[in-house]
């Protein structure tokens, strides 16, 4: 009987809405809630396990089944939780992803089943006031320290501005929010729920990094569709590679890279502040061309892994230390060149050619 219970459970992966985590989409969910009646995967499971008031779990293969929770089970499903439990999810509200971190998992998973938010817009926090003002703790450009920064996000300016001094009445900075990214980076800044914010700055990017204590997550007044994926879109890709300067015989450079959409931009060290240099990717019919290896007599590189981009008006060449890490960077940097270029794009391609 119990073999016959856990395939009974095993069949109902089988129906098109329980193939994929009920929560970040994960394909193949191994787990399941038997109070909640969704299927899992391994990462969303164990943000289940600490609301145990709200959710049990089982493995659908490992564990024993009784045949009521088989019921429930097949009375419920995935797509059935989504249409109660994100019946009025608002349009600015981040989705997790198989890809993002703990934190933006758990305070979705916390927002859909332990605060119900999504059934009763009225337990929502104030999000979409169109205007949030806070303290977060903000890492100094030069030291390094994190120091407490008043942040305000506003609708009607469009921007996140910060302030050095609680009584300034001037910011330091101000973010318009159409050139504004946001990206969880718990490692990198040793917190867990660090982010880290790149936005343009006299037509450089620029970055800040920042944390607070509490890791919900939201962007006040963001009800447009076309907004929330450039608010709050993860990187293409980040690490080391070397790379050389324009003529090709300097010596190659070790720096950390961040793929950015079409922006490529290479640091010193990943915490700073302002990039040494951005290389802009374009699309095949605009004559950008990604190709293993380096052109011959190449030399000077410590990393065996070579890379060339080809642009309308310069090669630029980069070294890998493995083959793995290679040929990651070539599918970042292809699915840039496969796309076709944007309007927009071309009056951000025209600047690159035109920067000092």
């Amino acid at each position: 009987m119990a073999k016959e219970r856990r395939r009974a459970v095993l069949e109902l992966l089988q129906r098109p809405g329980n193939a994929r985590c009920a929560d970040c989409g994960a394909p193949d969910p191994d787990w399941a809630s038997y109070t909640l009646g969704v299927f899992i995967c391994l990462s969303c499971s164990g943000i289940h396990r600490n609301i145990p008031q709200v959710s049990k779990v089982k493995s659908v293969r490992l564990d024993a089944w009784e045949e009521a929770q088989v019921e429930f089970m097949a009375s419920h499903g995935n797509d059935a939780a989504r249409a109660r439990f994100e019946s009025k999810v608002p349009s600015f509200y981040y989705r997790p992803t198989p890809s993002d971190c703990q934190l933006l998992r758990e305070q979705w998973i916390r927002a859909k089943y332990e605060r119900q938010e999504f059934i009763y817009p009225e337990k929502q926090e104030p999000y979409s006031a169109g205007y949030r003002e806070g303290f977060l703790w903000k890492r100094g450009r030069d030291n390094g320290q994190f120091l407490s920064r008043k942040f305000v996000l506003t609708e009607r300016e469009g921007a996140l501005k910060y302030f050095n001094r609680n009584d300034a009445k001037e910011p330091k900075a101000v973010m318009k929010i159409e050139h504004l990214n946001a990206t969880f980076q718990p490692a990198k800044i040793g917190h867990p729920h660090g982010l880290q914010v790149t936005y343009l700055k006299d037509n450089s990017t620029r970055n800040i990094f920042i944390y607070h204590e509490d890791g919900k997550v939201a962007f006040p007044g963001a009800g447009d569709a076309d907004l929330v994926p450039k608010l709050s879109r993860n990187y293409l890709k980040e690490g080391y590679m070397e790379k050389t300067g324009p003529k090709q015989t300097e010596g190659f450079r070790k720096r950390w890279f961040t793929m950015d959409d079409r922006r490529l931009m290479y640091f010193k060290d990943p915490l700073d502040a302002f990039a040494r240099g951005e290389v802009f990717i374009g699309s095949k019919e605009s004559g950008y061309t990604v190709l293993h290896g380096f052109p011959p007599s190449t030399q000077g590189h410590h990393w065996p892994h070579g890379i060339t981009i080809v642009t309308p008006d310069r090669k630029f060449l980069f070294a890998c230390e493995t083959e793995s890490d290679q040929r990651e960077w070539v599918a970042a940097f292809q699915k840039a060149v496969d796309r076709p270029m944007l309007p927009q794009e071309y009056a951000v391609e025209a600047h690159f050619k035109h920067k000092p």
